[in-house]
């Protein structure tokens, strides 16, 4: 996943715990405007979380940050 979707993720969880609480959920299109206005970006994240990772359609933030540092790691 490029560095740029990676911190995207990572920004609007933390903003959705921020304001809705530890136990939010989030799903891909959280990352994303209600207006397709990057079709490429939009499918690396929907592979990312539906081919890579086999994640259902809403998942915890907090899990989501997880998996994505556990990956930088790698």
């Amino acid at each position: 996943m490029r560095a740029e979707l990676r911190a995207k993720i990572i920004t609007v969880c933390h903003k959705k715990i921020e304001t809705k609480g530890y136990n939010v959920g989030v799903s891909f299109y959280a990352f994303f405007a209600n207006k397709n206005d990057n079709p490429e970006l939009l499918m690396e994240a929907a592979t990312w979380w539906i081919q890579t990772h086999r994640l259902d359609h809403f998942v915890k933030a907090h899990k989501v940050i997880e998996i994505i540092q556990k990956e930088s790691e790698e």
